[in-house]
Parts: structure tokens; sequence; C-alpha cells
């Protein structure tokens, strides 16, 4: 039940402050189109941040099916055991990691001089920049909706370009 009094999905609450709804708004339109990051890249730190932060709309998120983005079965399967799971490749583990170290101990992540070596390696500063944002949006969003307990029966499915609530 919804700590706040508003439809119990994933916008209502937005519209008791439209001024920075739209903004919130504005930022997960960015970063589900404009992002540069490969869906599977993308995916893996969401869902990293997703069972972070328990929450449920996060966690039961899913691209539409029949993009060719290798974003199966397997792939959500093996989410939490994302170290030793021999499908994510490189970039998509240090995604993870980022995301991982972002929600759990950001300040660990931050003096860990052995992950931004490894991270700078494979990302390029803009690549490091888009996934901070990203990863940004999920985490303070996925939390407050799982704070105010709000959309946690809603199924969202993903697509490149825009979200849709089913």
């Amino acid at each position: 039940m919804p700590r706040i009094a508003v439809a119990d999905d994933l916008g209502s609450w937005l519209s008791l402050r439209p001024e920075l709804g739209a903004g919130l708004a504005a930022l997960s339109e960015a970063v589900y189109s404009q992002s540069r990051l490969t869906p599977r890249i993308h995916e893996l730190a969401r869902m990293r941040i997703a069972l972070a932060n328990e929450c449920e709309v996060c966690r039961r998120a899913r691209y539409a099916p029949g993009s060719d983005t290798g974003l199966d079965a397997a792939f959500y399967e093996h989410v939490a055991d994302w170290r030793r799971w021999p499908g994510y490749s490189v970039r998509e583990k240090l995604a993870a990691e980022y995301a991982a170290g972002l929600a759990h101990d950001h300040l660990r992540l931050r003096d860990d001089a052995d992950f931004w070596q490894r991270l700078h390696r494979h990302y390029s500063d803009g690549e490091i920049a888009d996934l901070a944002i990203c990863c940004a949006l999920w985490l303070g969003a996925g939390r407050t909706m799982r704070v105010l307990d709000l959309g946690q029966s809603c199924t969202l499915t993903l697509e490149r370009g825009a979200m849709a609530v089913v």
C-alpha cells in the first residue's frame, strides 16, 4: 500500500509535484533513449541496482521480447551471480561491479584504485559518465518507489527509446 495518497502505479506520485516530476521523467527518457551503452551492459547494471533496492517493479521489468539483444532467460538468471557466470563479458561485469558498488558501498567504490584502473581499460570517460547517470536514476528512483511502496505490483516492459507499463 502506498505511503502517500496516490494510485498504486508507477507515475501518479509525480503528479503531486509536476514541476519536479517532469524532470525525473525527462531523465528517465534520456536514460532509456540516449544511453550509448549496449542493451546488455545497460540491463545488467539496472538489474544489479534493482536487486540492491529490492524494488519489485524494477526486478520484474524486462525488455520487450523479440529484440535481438541477448537478454534471454539465462542473462536474467545469473544477475545475482554476475562475478562467476561466464556468460557476461568483462565490460558487462565491470558495469555490474560499478552498479553494485554504488548501491552498497559508494565510498569503497570511490577509493578502489584497482577497480578504476580496470574500468578505464575497458570504458571511455564518456561511457563511464553514461553508466553513472543511468545508475543514478535507477538507484534513486528505484529506492524511492520501494520506500514509498509505489507500483510494486506493476509490470514494466522496457524498450530501447521508450518504456511501457503493462
